[in-house]
């Protein structure tokens, strides 16, 4: 919601989670690693089997980290690409796992979106159709919400109480501040 937000105000958003899908169906080289690291079977007539990878890599802790290793880097390095041909006085990158895959590095500023964590898990099921403990196993093996909302500079808090508009009209201001003094 947050991004999209951004997006009404003219501010180009990548998102890492949608660009490293489109990656992982459309990179032929990203393709043949992870049919190496998984199996042929992941794939079915060019799809990958997401149902299918998740059973595979979610109790195998290794498998995961050398998907991720894959991953990971062809998603920056498409980000970066993708960076270059913007024109806007800032840009938005949205990622689920920017501080575990290293992708804050060249950012700016991190901004983080913060909502309480049955709230999280309620709007992770409705998006993803997973269960609770599902949703609840993914985000035990994530960093620290707390944790994570420390490593950023700014905060939106999206708890359905608070108003989100404000919040991110403000930070617009702020960034576009930055940019311009820049």
């Amino acid at each position: 919601m947050v991004c999209q937000v951004f997006k009404t105000l003219g501010i180009p958003v990548f998102n890492a989670d949608n660009a490293a899908r489109f990656l992982m169906e459309n990179d032929h080289g990203l393709i043949k690693d992870i049919g190496l690291l998984l199996g042929e079977g992941v794939y079915a007539d060019g799809k990958l089997d997401r149902a299918k990878v998740s059973s595979i890599v979610f109790n195998q802790p290794e498998k995961l980290r050398k998907l991720n290793a894959l991953v990971h880097p062809a998603t920056l390095e498409y980000a970066r690409k993708w960076m270059e041909q913007q024109h806007s006085p800032y840009i938005l990158k949205e990622a689920a796992l920017f501080f575990e895959s290293g992708g804050n590095k060249d950012m700016d500023f991190m901004i983080g979106v913060f909502a309480p964590e049955q709230l999280r898990i309620e709007r992770a099921m409705k998006r993803s159709q997973l269960s609770e403990s599902h949703v609840r196993a993914i985000m035990a093996k994530q960093m620290d919400e707390a944790e994570k909302m420390n490593h950023c500079n700014f905060v939106i808090t999206n708890d359905g109480f608070t108003a989100v508009l404000p919040q991110v009209l403000a930070l617009h201001e702020n960034l576009l501040s930055y940019a311009i003094g820049k």
